[in-house]
């Protein structure tokens, strides 16, 4: 009878760690989201960059990863490219075209499907840009402390705090984690540009000087703009700096392998060409995705070109939670498992509205060798509102230009644009030669229009008649002042608010 007693004993210890075991296997993964903001694909090492040591966590974690060669946001502008990101929706159709609230955005984001399967959402930075409204339903502002203290945008080991903390507080409730870790790097004010003067505490583990800097093809050789430039890459290798201490914390956690990893940036560098515009350099992102189990440690996926708006769809399906009906997005899941997928030879870009409110309304389709562009704002006299204006760079190419011919071309480019553009990117990356004119390349536009056009009617996209009569000068003006006159709308009442509420401010 004893025996008897014993062997049960035994068998119902077997099956309880069996099912320990058991359970373990089929323990959600987590989820960490790492974003850095402003910064330009080629200036990670992997990604071909020309200047040694930039970004050595970052390369290390495509060695860990599988790295997407032709990956691109939608927009490239912070606030609107963040929303498509969460919501798996283009721009017009997530309501998010700038730096306004939309308190009834009508679609679900990723913080709402995530949370309604068990995990805990916590973020770190860029919180008002990452969801339609403030306050949203993060659990957690990380960026705060327990003692009420903001962390500041610049301190690499504030990054890697609140990763800790964020886990900790997950555990602490039985759940899975969701961490979006927004690394303020390199968005202005660069290393060592301190607003209200003084000295910058946050010292990069690599200063770079002007003369070892690369200059990027879409800006040009001056003295002065090496010194910007300096200052950027000192601030990518910060951004670099922050990223390893989130990574450090994450693997401290022991949730290493269980852990959903993506990084990428929002959009290209601060500086004329490149923020805030459709460019090649523009919008085109590193991205690395890391789930153990499923992605090939060090393999590069040059097959696919693959948007932000799939990241919803592909988050979804990796974690296994239904996806909701209406998404402009796809889900890139086979890539990650080194399937090929069927077409998957462009994506779409849109520009809407800059945080200043200006409405320059531009629309982009890219292959893998072209890229068009629609800018129905343009009309030769109305000048392009951009962050970039107030750089050294936008400064000097002024002031160059007074006496240099080809700068005033580039500035006049810069400052109108033209209704349309056409770039063979693979032999033309840096957007010189607009080619939308030329006989040989006709076929291609005719084509990349139709896509575009294609697409338009897809998405139910407002701008599809203006397209449609971009031959028709006055239609499109129209169609712009109207939009014009509705962000001057959202203008005013913001300013009016913030008058009648100076804590606005």
């Amino acid at each position: 009878m004893k025996n008897f007693s014993v062997l049960n004993l035994l068998f119902l210890a077997f099956i309880f760690c069996l099912s320990h075991l058991l359970a373990g296997k089929d323990k959600p993964l987590n989820l960490l989201l790492i974003t850095v903001d402003d910064m330009s694909c080629d200036s990670v090492g992997v990604y071909g960059c020309k200047l040694e040591g930039t970004t050595p966590t970052m390369d290390r974690l495509a060695s860990q990863s599988l790295r997407f060669e032709h990956a691109h946001v939608t927009v490239g502008n912070c606030n609107p490219c963040r929303n498509v990101m969460f919501s798996g929706l283009i721009s017009h159709n997530n309501k998010v075209e700038g730096f306004y609230k939309v308190t009834d955005p009508g679609w679900p984001h990723m913080v709402d499907l995530l949370k309604e399967q068990g995990y805990y959402a916590g973020i770190h930075g860029k919180v008002s840009h990452s969801s339609p409204y403030q306050p949203y339903a993060w659990d957690d502002d990380l960026t705060i402390s327990p003692a009420g203290k903001k962390a500041h945008i610049k301190d690499a080991k504030a990054y890697g705090e609140s990763t800790t903390r964020g886990i900790e507080t997950a555990r602490k409730e039985g759940k899975p984690f969701f961490l979006s870790i927004n690394i303020s790097d390199p968005h202005k004010p660069f290393w060592s540009v301190v607003r209200g003067g003084g000295e910058d505490p946050y010292i990069p583990s690599r200063i770079f000087s002007p003369k070892e800097v690369p200059v990027p093809g879409f800006l040009f050789e001056d003295p002065e703009v090496r010194e910007e430039l300096a200052l950027y890459y000192s601030s990518v290798r910060r951004a670099d700096d922050c990223l390893n201490e989130v990574l450090k914390a994450l693997k401290q956690s022991g949730e290493w392998e269980n852990t959903m990893l993506i990084f990428l940036s929002d959009h290209g560098m601060p500086l004329p060409f490149a923020k805030t515009q459709l460019y090649h350099h523009s919008t085109r992102t590193p991205l690395m995705v890391r789930i153990p189990g499923v992605t090939e440690n060090g393999k590069v996926e040059k097959r696919h070109m693959v948007s932000v708006v799939d990241l919803l769809p592909t988050v979804l399906e990796t974690l296994g939670i239904d996806r909701p009906a209406r998404l402009d997005g796809r889900s890139f899941y086979p890539a990650l498992r080194g399937q090929k997928m069927e077409g998957w030879d462009y994506i779409i870009k849109q520009y809407h509205e800059n945080s200043g409110r200006s409405r320059d309304p531009m629309r982009a389709i890219q292959t893998k060798t072209h890229l068009y562009l629609f800018n129905p704002w343009s009309n030769g006299e109305r000048i392009f509102a951009t962050a970039t204006n107030g750089t050294v760079t936008c400064k000097r190419m002024i002031a160059l230009a007074e006496e240099d011919e080809r700068m005033n071309d580039r500035l006049q480019l810069y400052r109108f644009r033209v209704p349309e553009e056409l770039y063979q990117v693979r032999k033309d990356p840096n957007c010189l030669e607009n080619l939308i004119d030329y006989p040989n390349q006709e076929k291609t536009r005719v084509q990349l229009q139709q896509m575009l056009e294609d697409w338009m009617v897809k998405t139910g996209d407002p701008i599809l008649e203006c397209f449609q009569k971009r031959d028709e000068p006055e239609f499109v003006e129209a169609y712009v002042q109207k939009l014009e006159a509705e962000a001057n709308t959202r203008r005013k009442a913001v300013r009016a608010k913030t008058k009648s509420n100076p804590k606005n401010k």
